[in-house]
């Protein structure tokens, strides 16, 4: 069994806005070495038009963003949670990061879409391999509040099965079935390499 503060694990989303963060902030708490990214060229939110979405690089800190969009519709912005959502990101950590420019390398990567599933494994392909592995996976989760909240949930339900197992290798399998099976989500997994 190991120690949840022994796995580091990367939680990822598009943008490391919403569902990434709120999952880093949620096994933050039950004490994992956790860090959250996104994958996308810049991080987008919504705006007041659907065809004007906010746009920062990622780096921006989250104070920043949360500013601009107090600058630009306050109102607007506390009545659709992006200040809510914001408020609790920069108490988590500085700004968005992406996860392609991160050195580190992790234990465990959890993303919550199937296309920044597919964005991982098409970077991590660029990659020079050596032989530590490292387990990929992929919940689909909403992109909305209340959906990151149950998608934390799920994902600490994961891997805390996956901290109890004495051969995660040999036993992945068999936990993602019982996870499936109980949590009625399917959930996509590959072994890639640093």
């Amino acid at each position: 069994m190991a120690n949840p503060s022994d796995l580091s694990i990367a939680v990822i989303c598009s943008s490391n806005m919403n569902r990434s963060m709120e999952a880093h902030g949620f096994l933050a708490k039950k004490g994992y070495k956790v860090r959250s990214f996104g994958t996308g060229d810049r991080v987008k939110l919504p705006g007041t038009a659907i065809d004007k979405p906010n746009v920062y690089e990622f780096g921006t800190p989250y104070d920043v963003i949360y500013n601009d969009l107090i600058a630009k519709d306050k109102q607007y912005y506390t009545n659709n949670g992006l200040l809510h959502m914001l408020d609790r990101n920069r108490r988590i950590k500085k700004c968005p990061e992406r996860f392609q420019d991160c050195p580190e390398e992790f234990d465990i990567i959890v993303t919550v879409e199937e296309r920044v599933y597919d964005q991982v494994l098409e970077y991590m392909a660029t990659r020079d391999s050596f032989n530590k592995p490292v387990h990929t996976f992929n919940i689909d989760i909403e992109d909305n509040h209340e959906d990151a909240l149950l998608g934390a949930f799920l994902i600490a339900d994961m891997i805390n099965m996956m901290t109890k197992s004495t051969d995660l290798d040999n036993e992945i399998d068999e936990l993602l079935q019982d996870f499936e099976t109980r949590r009625g989500r399917g959930v996509l997994h590959t072994v890639l390499f640093y």
